[in-house]
């Protein structure tokens, strides 16, 4: 915002300078006697009413009084329009800008949360025009940690782990960079682990920072994922004080919490719980008096399952190979990128009808149910990765609500840049 600040005082500067260095110059010439004469008597010259003696003689007596006089000031009438335009025009451009701008935009939060369905060429552009800058102006932490958050949310997670780099080995003592960079080490990895690196990196921000509830949160996975199911209840036990009460957020730790005991303990896993701002007043009147067939399948209600219909859009046919890997997935709209549920098939089957449910995560403690909306999308790969390669055809959605009952038609409709 800063840098924003001060290239718009620049341009401001420049344009004031275009207007009113000109209007000074001529209300100085209009105005000097001593100019009128010289000019005239040149004229003069020229017709043939004076000779150049004379003309010499009398032009070194005209400067010469011209020197010792003092130099006409501008009217108080030209003063005073100098003076309206100077403030008029930044102000009137300010106006403008707020008026059909987007101030928003420079806020990196609204650039990387973007929804899904908007990250077409306008995107890609703007990406390209940060990388510019970026490789112009190496140094600029903010400006990495940007281009980070835009290649994740647009699916770019080797590119955005490098860009998480750059800003880390710039700023190593900014814990929101540190963190930030940690997950994307994770999200990299082959098994999404959080181990290693990444595991240092996030108990290093918890020395200089110990309420810092991402890394409490992410350090409590790496404990789940380990098997250290003690270890990964003390951390979210930490960070539950930390939460607002009642909370769609402290709501998916509780949960979390609970599923971390029943695997200590050895017992059945609790039915996820749907986030109680997301339950309407008729929902939670009718879980008030269960009947034997709602107690029964209660369950299964509260899980997500996406019905999604997948094609191929007819302009990408010439581009399918038949024996490319396909995967249909969805992950959390606001979140972590991995995939909270995903199938892998082949794109010769296309087209065809998936269901995404909780069994289908990719981590046992990422589910569907912790996260009110979700990105459903598709791609087909050639080199039957799940993490998208250039050249790889995909389609996302926009945010949909994750108990969405009516079936979801995507067509594959983009090439991965």
């Amino acid at each position: 915002m800063a840098m924003f600040v001060v290239c718009v005082a620049l341009m401001i500067a420049t344009a004031l300078a275009f207007v009113l260095v000109p209007l000074l110059r001529h209300r100085s010439g209009a105005t000097d006697p001593a100019a009128r004469r010289l000019r005239a008597l040149d004229q003069a010259l020229a017709a043939g009413v004076i000779d150049a003696d004379e003309h010499a003689r009398k032009r070194e007596v005209l400067v010469a009084s011209s020197a010792e006089a003092t130099p006409a000031r501008p009217s108080r009438g030209a003063f005073a329009a100098l003076l309206l335009v100077a403030l008029l025009l930044p102000a009137s451009a300010l106006l403008l800008y707020r008026l059909v701008g987007a101030p928003q935009a420079l806020d990196p939060a609204n650039v990387a949360a973007a929804p899904a369905d908007e990250h077409g060429p306008d995107m890609q552009k703007a990406i390209e025009a940060l990388a510019a800058r970026l490789a112009q102006q190496p140094d600029d932490v903010e400006g990495w940690a940007l281009l980070a958050r835009a290649y994740q949310a647009t699916g770019r997670t080797q590119e955005s782990l490098d860009a998480y780099r750059h800003a880390h080995e710039l700023a190593k003592d900014n814990p929101a960079v540190t963190v930030e960079y940690a997950q994307a080490l994770a999200v990299v990895a082959p098994d999404h682990r959080i181990q290693g690196e990444s595991r240092d990196l996030l108990e290093g921000v918890l020395k200089v920072d110990a309420s810092n509830q991402r890394a409490l949160w992410l350090l409590g996975i790496s404990d789940y994922q380990a098997g250290h199911y003690d270890a990964a209840i003390a951390r979210w036990n930490t960070l539950m004080p930390l939460l607002e009460a009642g909370s769609e957020v402290a709501a998916s730790v509780k949960q979390q919490i609970a599923e971390a005991e029943a695997k200590r303990d050895g017992k059945e896993t609790p039915a996820p719980m749907r986030p109680p701002a997301r339950e309407s007043s008729q929902g939670i009147a009718a879980s008030a008096a269960p009947t034997k067939d709602t107690a029964a399948s209660g369950t299964a209600a509260a899980a997500p399952r996406l019905t999604v219909q997948v094609s191929l859009d007819p302009k990408l046919a010439g581009k399918l190979d038949a024996d490319a890997t396909l995967f249909v997935f969805a992950r959390a709209a606001s979140g972590p990128p991995m995939p909270l549920a995903i199938q892998r098939l082949k794109a010769s089957q296309l087209p065809l009808t998936v269901t995404l449910d909780e069994s289908m995560g990719m981590l046992p403690n990422m589910k569907l149910s912790m996260f009110p909306q979700v990105v459903v999308g598709a791609r087909i790969s050639k080199s039957g990765n799940a993490l998208p390669q250039s050249g790889d055809l995909q389609v996302l959605s926009a945010p949909l609500d994750v108990h969405r009952s009516e079936p979801l038609a995507l067509a594959i409709d983009q090439v991965v840049p």
